[in-house]
């Protein structure tokens, strides 16, 4: 138990160290960029007509200190810092007075929603076809399931996206192609809502688990294929224990802990495509929430976007490294 939190310790000290690093690159990014958010909004309010110079001073001034971008970079950086540890990133420039806070809060839950289940999914559906495949190797419907797989692997997020917006909204319009869900219904734990956001997150699911499914198939019957040739698999087969039992203690249980570090690894790469994905289908996440702001030059909010963003992708990472030595005893955790 000591090793373990020693163990935990550790990881924790990485995953702050990371967050770090990555919200610090974040900042320093955006605040290199031309875009000025405070001349923006003063060009927006002036545009109609003439202003008394002292009152536009006066709001560059007011607007500075609101944005958090009074004062030297380092200021500011100190500023940002004690803005990020109580969950304030001010207004919101495009959606203004609305803060930057509540616009995340308001999409984070869908994009949470959209990428858990297409990578849970993914991740079952491809470890296991690939399991069967690696240790049926003479199946001829798992052959063809692989070859199916591995070619849409390296398709890319926007085409798979399209396609399926092809196939399902127009050709064979069976499922909602736009929106989180239908328009008029009250947010509850009702059964017609929560039937909408389902029948509104098939499609974007589908796009981004089909592309990633291949990856864990591949990588999961190669797995089997060099676990199975081992002697204690070997010897089970010839000792008479059952083939189910084989492959699921024996084979699969020991080939899911290389699976569930690159599950760690992608996670990074699975919340781009979902940005990509929730443009496509107008899904309303923090990927439609990001582009809004970039194209609007909504400082604030990219930079808050950009923030969540690395925790949570840090946070995904931090809890797998916690259950790897949980589910492989051969991992130490000294």
């Amino acid at each position: 138990m000591r090793s373990y939190l020693w163990y935990l310790a550790r990881r924790f000290g990485q995953f702050v160290l990371v967050v770090f690093v990555g919200i610090n690159i974040v900042f320093f990014v955006t605040h290199a960029t031309p875009i000025d958010p405070v001349e923006q909004a003063i060009s927006s309010a002036t545009q109609f007509g003439q202003s008394d110079p002292r009152a536009v001073e006066i709001m560059r001034k007011a607007l500075r200190e609101l944005y958090g971008l009074d004062g030297s970079i380092w200021q500011q950086y100190l500023t940002f810092w004690r803005r990020l540890a109580t969950g304030d990133f001010g207004p919101s420039l495009s959606a203004f007075p609305t803060s930057v806070s509540t616009l995340i809060g308001q999409a984070l839950p869908w994009t949470a929603g959209l990428l858990s289940t297409s990578t849970l999914v993914a991740w079952c559906v491809g470890n296991f076809m690939g399991g069967l495949a690696g240790y049926y190797r003479k199946n001829r419907l798992l052959k063809g399931l692989g070859i199916v797989a591995t070619g849409l692997q390296p398709i890319p997020s926007y085409i798979m996206s399209l396609v399926v917006l092809i196939l399902f909204g127009y050709l064979w319009p069976i499922l909602p192609i736009s929106g989180g869900v239908e328009m008029n219904i009250h947010p509850g734990f009702t059964f017609s809502f929560l039937g909408s956001v389902a029948a509104h997150s098939l499609l974007p699911v589908l796009s981004l688990a089909l592309i990633t499914i291949g990856a864990w198939f591949v990588g999961m019957r190669s797995l089997v294929s060099n676990i199975v040739a081992e002697d204690y698999v070997v010897y089970a087969e010839l000792a008479g224990v059952d083939r189910h039992k084989i492959l699921t203690s024996y084979v699969m249980r020991n080939a899911l802990a290389p699976q569930l570090t690159g599950l760690a690894l992608s996670l990074g790469g699975i919340f781009n495509g979902a940005i990509i994905t929730e443009v496509v289908f107008g899904y309303p996440g923090l990927g439609t929430l990001l582009v809004r702001g970039v194209n609007s030059g909504d400082y604030s909010l990219v930079l808050g976007i950009a923030s969540i963003s690395i925790i949570a992708v840090a946070t995904a990472v931090f809890a797998i490294d916690l259950l790897y030595p949980l589910l492989d005893p051969r991992v130490k955790v000294r």
